[in-house]
């Protein structure tokens, strides 16, 4: 709050973007249906993850498609992230939180509401990537007049955002000390 009573619309926290990854590793046959599930949970095309080198313990030659991703921004990243924690019972450790970050996993995609099993696709689970930010990134980004942004600005301190997922997600956070 400042003097005015009223609160900083540029310390407000936002949710820049998701990614919903699926790592397939060395079995190239389900990638199609690794494809076919992202495309049914977020209504968007996924893109293939290739790997950046050779991992002969892993049985992964560079190049090889090791996965499927997709990136959502604005309400669709909004509306899949809520999905993405009831699918998870609402609960979050508190190790996922890191960095202007939300980092968790869901063993299964039938944990989410309305989505049935398909023979097809096989039993897959799926990393959710969010990344948080504030108003007023593009200043540094921006190629014209660039400037620096303070880092108490750029930097979300973690209890500031654990409110935040609990406030606006209804999300618990496990491991919290209360």
């Amino acid at each position: 709050m400042n003097m005015n009573g009223k609160e900083n619309p540029m310390r407000e926290i936002r949710l820049e973007k998701l990614v919903v990854n699926i790592g397939i590793g060395d079995k190239e046959d389900t990638y199609s249906g690794a494809r076919a599930l992202l495309e049914k949970l977020t209504g968007r095309s996924a893109v293939a993850t290739t790997a950046k080198r050779r991992e002969p313990e892993l049985k992964i030659r560079k190049g090889q498609v090791i996965g499927a991703m997709v990136t959502l921004r604005g309400d669709d990243a909004y509306s899949l992230l809520k999905r993405a924690l009831e699918a998870n019972n609402n609960t979050v450790q508190e190790n996922a939180i890191a960095n202007n970050s939300l980092n968790f996993g869901i063993s299964e995609y039938i944990y989410f509401s309305g989505v049935k099993y398909d023979p097809k696709i096989g039993m897959l689970g799926m990393n959710i990537n969010a990344a948080f930010g504030r108003r007023g990134k593009r200043v540094e980004l921006r190629r014209r007049k660039a400037s620096r942004v303070g880092v108490w600005h750029r930097n979300i301190p973690k209890e500031e955002l654990q409110g935040f997922i609990e406030t606006r997600f209804g999300a618990k956070i496990m491991g919290k000390e209360r």
